[in-house]
């Protein structure tokens, strides 16, 4: 980082999902998308390990079952780009939307205490995802927790293809 830099500024500033392939989703799932990217512009750490000065804005997409991540400067100018193999998430993200299913149908008809059950479950397969996504990033990006757990909830959305 150069002097004017700051911890501060590696961030991601706007993000763009590619969804030429996403099929219309359910209203959870948009609201779960929405959430996501407003929560992650709200507070995000992502540093490219390459040393490049944020902020940055984020494309994200899924080409030939690579989750790319196209980081480019506040300008639109390229920094720096990276792909992770997809075929890891890929039971991680049909159980979570399995629970999460199983938890939108709870809302409606079961008791609090079932509904916190499967709220728990889903949580932690969220944690968990988020955990896989950080490590595969490891080499290529520094993230924060809350930065992982947000990035997992868009390759969810992404996820879902025609």
């Amino acid at each position: 980082m150069s002097d004017k830099q700051t911890s501060a500024d590696q961030k991601i500033a706007e993000i763009f999902l590619d969804e030429k392939s996403v099929i219309s989703r359910s209203p959870q799932v948009e609201h779960e998308r929405k959430v996501a990217i407003y929560d992650l512009l709200e507070e995000n750490y992502f540093s490219p390990v390459d040393a490049v000065d944020g902020p940055f804005k984020l494309y994200l997409g899924i080409v030939e079952n690579r989750l790319v991540f196209d980081v480019r400067d506040t300008d639109d100018h390229p920094q720096v780009s990276f792909t992770l193999p997809i075929s890891p998430f890929r039971s991680i993200v049909k159980d979570y939307y399995m629970v999460c299913d199983s938890y939108f149908k709870a809302i409606k008809a079961s008791t609090p205490s079932q509904i916190e059950a499967i709220d728990m479950g889903r949580r932690g397969l969220h944690d968990e995802g988020a955990g896989i996504l950080a490590d595969r990033l490891a080499d290529k990006a520094v993230i924060d927790g809350d930065t992982a757990r947000r990035l997992f909830t868009l390759l969810c959305v992404l996820h879902i293809r025609a």
